[in-house]
Parts: C-alpha cells; sequence; structure tokens
C-alpha cells in the first residue's frame, strides 16, 4: 500500500481504504467488523469512513468498539488510523420521521450531531468530518463556522463536504478565507468508470485552485463493474435491496457496458474488480478510494486492486476510455439535500414560484415545466421543492438582468393560473 496527502494537509491516507456503509437489515457485528478492519489494516490501509446515518447509528457503534477491541490487542493505535464520520441526515433509519432539526447543517445539527458521533464512536476526535450533503436551507456562513467551531473544541482535525456541487464548495472556501477560517480540505463524492461526471469535469479547477483532496465512493458503480451480474441478480447481491435499484435506473445498460471491459480484464490478467478499483486509484486527484465488502474475502479481492495499479497505463485507460465514452453533463440537482422541505410550509414553495414569475416572458419554458410538476404531483411537495429550486438556479441570472416590469397582463395573469 502506499499513501496520497488528503488535499492541501499534511494527513497521509491509504490509496484504497474501508467504508463501513450498511443498511439497517445488515446482521454486522462489532466482532465481525473489527475483523474486516484488521483485513485491511494488515493489507495497509490506514482510512475507515462512517456517517452517523449508516445502520441508524449502528456502523459507528461496531466501528467503535472495533477500534477498541485492536488498541486493546495491540493490532493499532488510535494513531495509526484515520477515522472520518459525516453529518446532516440523522442517525434515524431511512424511512423514520425525522424532526425539523435533526437533519441539515445547521449549528445546531452540526454540534448536536457530532457530540452523538462521538458517543456512539467512544472516540474523543474523529481525523475528518464531512457535511453529508449540501444544505439550501441553511447559510454556507453558519456551516463553515460550525465546523470551525467543531475543530476547535478538538472534536475533529479538519473538515470536509460530501456530494457538494463546484459552486458551494468554492462558496464555503470563499468564505473560510474571508474570515480567517479553516476552508473544507476534502470532497467526498461518487466515482467510477461509470460515474465521472463530478471527478472528471465539475471539480476540474479546484484541485489546483483550492488543492482539494478527494475520498472517492462506489467505485464498483453498485457492484455492475464487478461483472456478476452478466447472467441475473446473484441471490444475496445489493441489487435485491430496493435502494439499490432506485440508484441505478440504468442498471441492464450498466451490466451491458460492464460486459465490454472483460476482454480487457482477460488481456492484463485482473479480474473486473481490479481493473474498475484500479482505474479509480490511478487517478492522481483522487486521495483515496473507498471499498466496501460484505465478506472477508469480498474485501482481500477488493484490497489486491492495488497491485493492478502497475498495468493501468495510459494506453489501457485510452482503451477504456474508448469502450466508455465519458461525455461531460451539467451539475443535476441533488434530491438528497432537499430532505427538509417537507417541514416548509407550501407557501414558501408558491413564493419560489412568483418568484421565477417576474421573469415574464423569457421564463416561459420554465413556467410550463413547473405547471406539468404541479398538474402530475398536486400534494407532494418534497417532489416539487427539488424541481423548483433547480429551475430557480438555473434562471437567477434572468432575473437579475430582466426589467422590473414584466409583459403587461401577462405575467399576472399567467401568475394566478400557475398558482
Amino acid at each position: 500500500m502506499s499513501y496520497r496527502f488528503l488535499g492541501n494537509s499534511g494527513l497521509l491516507v491509504s490509496k484504497l481504504s474501508l467504508g463501513s456503509w450498511m443498511d439497517v437489515n445488515d446482521k454486522y457485528t462489532a466482532d465481525a467488523w473489527y475483523d474486516m478492519m484488521k483485513i485491511a489494516f494488515e493489507h495497509g490501509v490506514n482510512f475507515f469512513d462512517n456517517a452517523e446515518m449508516y445502520g441508524a447509528g449502528l456502523a459507528e457503534k461496531n466501528m467503535g468498539a472495533a477500534i477498541k477491541k485492536g488498541i486493546v490487542e495491540g493490532t493499532w493505535s488510535r494513531e495509526d488510523l484515520v477515522i472520518t464520520t459525516k453529518i446532516f441526515f440523522g442517525p434515524k433509519e431511512y424511512t423514520a420521521k425525522r424532526g425539523p432539526n435533526e437533519l441539515s447543517l445547521s449549528r445546531k445539527h452540526i454540534v448536536e450531531g457530532t457530540k452523538a458521533s462521538l458517543k456512539r464512536l467512544d472516540l474523543v476526535y474523529v481525523d475528518v468530518i464531512f457535511c453529508h450533503r449540501s444544505d439550501p436551507y441553511t447559510p454556507i456562513e453558519e456551516t463553515v463556522r460550525a465546523m470551525n467551531f467543531v475543530i476547535n473544541q478538538g472534536w475533529a482535525f479538519y473538515w470536509g463536504t460530501s456530494q457538494w456541487s463546484a459552486a458551494e464548495i468554492i462558496e464555503a472556501c470563499e468564505i473560510a478565507d474571508r474570515l480567517g477560517l479553516i476552508r473544507p480540505i476534502v470532497e467526498q463524492t461518487i466515482y467510477s468508470i461509470f460515474e465521472r461526471n463530478k471527478v472528471d469535469f465539475e471539480y476540474v479547477d479546484l484541485y489546483k485552485k483550492y488543492k482539494l483532496g478527494l475520498t472517492t465512493w462506489s467505485p464498483l458503480a453498485f457492484g455492475t463493474l464487478t461483472g456478476k451480474y452478466s447472467s441475473g441478480t446473484p441471490e444475496g447481491s445489493r441489487m435485491e435491496n430496493p435502494l439499490f435499484q432506485a440508484a441505478t435506473p440504468d442498471f441492464a445498460e450498466r451490466v451491458a457496458k460492464a460486459d465490454k471491459l472483460k476482454p480487457l480484464a482477460e488481456k492484463l490478467g485482473i479480474s473486473m474488480v481490479e481493473l474498475a478499483l484500479a482505474w479509480c486509484v490511478s487517478n492522481e486527484n483522487v486521495s483515496t478510494v473507498m471499498i466496501g465488502a460484505k465478506t472477508p474475502s469480498q474485501l482481500e479481492q477488493n484490497l489486491k486492486a492495488i497491485e493492478a495499479l502497475e498495468k493501468l497505463t495510459p494506453e489501457v485507460k485510452a482503451e477504456i476510455d474508448t469502450l466508455i465514452p465519458f461525455v461531460p453533463e451539467l451539475p443535476k440537482p441533488d434530491d438528497a439535500a432537499m430532505t427538509r422541505a417537507e417541514h416548509l410550509s407550501f407557501m414558501n414553495e408558491l413564493i419560489a414560484f412568483e418568484v421565477v414569475l417576474v421573469a415574464g416572458a423569457e421564463l416561459k419554458a420554465v413556467r410550463d415545466q413547473l405547471k406539468a410538476a404541479v398538474e402530475a404531483t398536486p400534494k407532494k411537495l418534497e417532489t416539487i421543492t427539488p424541481i423548483v429550486s433547480f429551475l430557480l438556479e438555473q434562471s437567477v441570472g434572468v432575473i437579475k438582468n430582466h426589467h422590473t416590469d414584466t409583459p403587461e397582463g401577462e405575467a399576472n395573469d399567467e401568475s394566478k393560473k400557475d398558482k
């Protein structure tokens, strides 16, 4: 195993790391998790990721018990480990009802959530704490100040973002610079041969300007890059889980694309798993690639990918680009970041509609999309909110530059009809 610096810091992290995502139905125990951590650690892994929401808090409890067991048995010291967790969603199950302040990036939830995570982990501090999503309802300055408070309390050494847009990361960095505070040093985002937009397109300017580090997840694209789905969905695989099915609506298309890589993997004498993981690690902008596994044997196989790294020559990567071309796309709204909308008054959304309508004729296409959304889901605020927010973001330039007075009669009449 070799190591890279985590963004603009002196912290070295292993090129492969272990994530602890677990469903509430997974039957992991602290002892089982210790065995997994020990295998990874013996292969040189020093970075172990968690989140307050994983397993409704059980993942943090398991990791905390495993860390303590490893210290007692002399497997590692606390200084050997880079432990991270993420704050936003709270520790309840996905489908559980949450209070209006139980999930967010408000100062309240960041402070209370961090203290609760440390208690579950049974740790005095974590090395890095992430904002698990952006929060469109909380000023970024409030979040920046809150994360610095966490660091000043000694509860974390560094902070980062997860699934944020490039614009949001830039704003956080600029606010931190203006206030003389600590910037986010790392972004945690999805990255695989199938999911390249953020790492290879949206964030490109951030690596040099802000020396942004990356911890990436889902390198096997929810298992579709393993090649095991070519003959159907194996029993017990992740694709039997509705959560993963919802995350990969293009599942069949991905399986077909993955099959194109099999001859290349065979030619190189490595598995599909090793090819997909080594491809992610080969990107010098990626600080660490987080892997996951349900069994020790799966973990051993995934860790072998580091040995295949030397086979990922520029020619091989070019061949992968030919087989699975990357076409950059405009950033898409993150529905998960909008989860607090359920606690907001529908009147707020009508006000948002009115702001859009002020732009008059130039935004007729936007109005049509909004009307279609409302007609399709007349009472589902959680569906309408992300659409409104995204379209507002896209049209803000038009609104700012538009004449104060809209075309006479049109905006007023249509705004009434739309409402």
